[in-house]
């Protein structure tokens, strides 16, 4: 393949299109099921198909793991892409951003809301030891951070940002089952149109399934997923923040 901007999955060497995936099937493990597996590998176009494991996940149930070759390629040109635009910044310079442009600290509230239970994901983001090396807002200079926790009401979670005076709404979503998630996203937004604020906060939502095209999609301002931190979530805040002239002084938002 000499063309570089047709690409394809590799394993061994470039371009070989070797591929894993795994699935599971309400099948019982035996030879069926792992002719079962096999032909739904062939169907997703693989060819070269194997079935590397296979075990039992209860009675009538089973699960697999399959390696093939991929023939197909993808167009990177072709691509579109929505993404939060410029790099991000680092935790030093977002803090400088900060005392150079705002007038007072940044109000950020975040929860993960409805029935999600899980706060790794809004913990990250905010408390202040964050995770993987990169510190948490709380930690940041200029940012006042209040985390809610977890299974907190939509209606609740807009009161408290109300109270408190909130520039910027953080919403975590970890459970994704039968698309809970976008229900309860939507729910939001719906909340905030009703109450005519949708403009008043910048909603900013995060998750294992959120992308900043699905945010934009469901009427958020940026979405963030997998692979990201504090600093990807302040350095897009602060500057947003900015182009509405929140917080500003007078000769930044003149510019």
């Amino acid at each position: 393949m000499s063309n570089k901007k047709q690409v394809r999955p590799y394993g061994d060497t470039l371009h070989d299109g070797k591929v894993q995936v795994s699935f599971s099937l309400p099948v019982p493990c035996d030879a069926k099921g792992e002719a079962a597996a096999k032909a739904i590998a062939h169907a997703m176009h693989l060819v070269d198909v194997v079935v590397a494991e296979q075990r039992p996940l209860g009675k009538g149930y089973s699960f697999y793991i399959v390696y093939g070759t991929l023939t197909q390629t993808i167009d990177l040109e072709a691509l579109e892409v929505i993404d939060h635009g410029e790099t991000a910044m680092n935790k030093t310079d977002i803090e400088t951003y900060i005392r150079d442009t705002f007038v007072e600290p940044l109000v950020f509230i975040g929860a993960s809301t409805g029935t999600d239970a899980h706060t790794v994901g809004i913990d990250a983001i905010m408390n202040m030891k964050g995770i993987a090396g990169h510190y948490g807002l709380e930690r940041y200079a200029g940012i006042k951070a209040i985390n809610l926790g977890s299974q907190v009401d939509n209606e609740v979670l807009l009161d408290k940002a109300l109270e408190v005076g909130a520039d910027v709404i953080l919403i975590s979503q970890t459970v994704t089952q039968k698309d809970m998630h976008i229900r309860n996203l939507t729910a939001f937004v719906e909340l905030l149109e009703a109450e005519g604020l949708r403009d008043r906060f910048l909603v900013i939502i995060g998750g294992p399934r959120i992308s900043h095209a699905l945010a934009k999609e469901l009427g958020f301002d940026a979405g963030f997923g997998p692979g990201k931190f504090a600093f990807d979530v302040a350095s897009f805040a602060v500057k947003a923040l900015r182009e509405r002239g929140v917080k500003t002084h007078k000769m930044t938002t003149d510019k």
